[in-house]
């Protein structure tokens, strides 16, 4: 089984002047239940190399058991900072992609047309799409049918709740929750926080960090039927 996982190349948040990226959990816990599942991983960015980690997703009160196998793994850091440059990458012998959220996402990959084109070749193809946190945002621009991708489908991302928490309403471009809504999904979440994923045909979203893991094991459920 092979799978892509894609992640972000920005690294400022806003015009606020701190830093901002991937989530690290949502990038290890995913990582993690595909590697232990025998599968192969390729990892790319619009920019290709590191791609940057989210400061705040290092926290020490957000360390998780993904997180420090991570730390502990020079192998995957080394694969993890010299990701693939995204315009080489096709949808060709991937079985499934998989976005980490974290803000990053919401400045590059929403608009990057290598990753609207790389989701379009998966979908179209009738392979798995996964979303996590914020990455379901970059849904925002992919068509499917002449209809944007989420029109109809049940989905989930982070909510207008949980960027509330986070104070970042006002300095995000968009709210994931309000876009999914306006764009035709039909957006469904838990309590914040709370794992929360959801499977609508090939179309796997997941509400929040907690939620990546789920959204990974649902995705070999997928790829295995």
């Amino acid at each position: 089984m092979k799978i892509l996982m894609v992640l972000t190349s920005h690294d400022q948040l806003g015009s606020t002047g701190e830093a901002t990226g991937f989530w690290l959990e949502e990038f290890a816990a995913p990582y993690y239940v595909f590697r232990d599942a025998g599968a192969e991983i390729t990892l790319a960015s619009p920019k290709g190399g590191q791609p940057p980690i989210d400061p705040k997703s290092d926290d020490p009160g957000d360390q998780s058991e993904a997180m420090a196998r991570f730390k502990n793994d020079p192998e995957t850091q080394r694969k993890l900072a010299n990701t693939e440059e995204l315009r080489h990458v096709t949808a060709d012998g991937f079985h499934a992609v998989f976005y980490p959220g974290g803000h990053g996402p919401m400045w590059d990959l929403v608009n990057d047309a290598d990753s609207i084109r790389l989701i379009e070749e998966f979908y179209n193809s009738g392979r798995p799409v996964v979303a996590v946190c914020h990455a379901p945002a970059v849904l925002q621009k992919v068509t499917y049918r002449n209809e944007p991708i989420v029109k109809g489908k049940r989905v989930t991302g982070f909510t207008n709740s949980e960027e509330e928490a986070v104070h970042l309403t006002d300095v995000v471009p968009f709210l994931v929750e309000d876009e999914l809504k306006r764009l035709g999904g039909i957006y469904e979440k838990a309590a914040d926080w709370a794992d929360f994923t959801v499977v609508d045909g090939r179309l796997i979203t997941g509400q929040n960090p907690a939620s990546s893991s789920s959204a990974a094991k649902e995705l070999l459920k997928l790829v295995e039927a």
